[in-house]
């Protein structure tokens, strides 16, 4: 079942990711909302800034979220990214115990989810969210080409 602030969710990720564009990071933006569908949680990519090939978007809101909770388990918490989750940050997807994930893009070339590693397939997952692709694909892959277009 998706959740009805789905769409509006998805459209702050995006306005994440075009935050994160005009700091020169890769735009992916993240928002974690509670089961009562309030936000809980947003970032976006800060690789660069922080010098930490781990500060994927959906890894610093997964932290912040854990902080507002006050827990490592974001049970009934659903997850909204502009783009298809890499093989790292799917792992801590499944280890937080969210509940759904919604994507944007998809990512062929370094996505975990339902490309290459294909984390929540394999037998020794902890735990596979619900997967919602597509919501905002359009957006968020038109942002990340033209990202990558004018670093050509």
């Amino acid at each position: 079942m998706t959740s009805p602030n789905a769409s509006s969710h998805m459209d702050r990720a995006l306005a994440l990711a075009r935050a994160a564009a005009e700091l020169g990071e890769i735009p992916v933006g993240a928002v974690i909302a509670g089961p009562d569908g309030s936000v809980i949680a947003e970032a976006h990519n800060l690789t660069r800034a922080r010098k930490d090939p781990t500060a994927h978007a959906e890894m610093l809101v997964i932290q912040q979220a854990t902080q507002v909770l006050q827990s490592e388990r974001l049970i009934g918490c659903d997850l909204y990214v502009t783009l298809e989750p890499c093989p790292m940050c799917a792992a801590a997807i499944s280890f937080a115990r969210l509940r759904r994930l919604y994507y944007g893009a998809a990512d062929p070339k370094g996505g975990g989810v339902e490309h290459g590693a294909r984390v929540f397939s394999h037998a020794t997952c902890h735990h596979a969210p619900e997967i919602y692709p597509g919501l905002g694909e359009s957006e968020a892959r038109a942002m990340l080409e033209q990202f990558f277009a004018d670093l050509r």
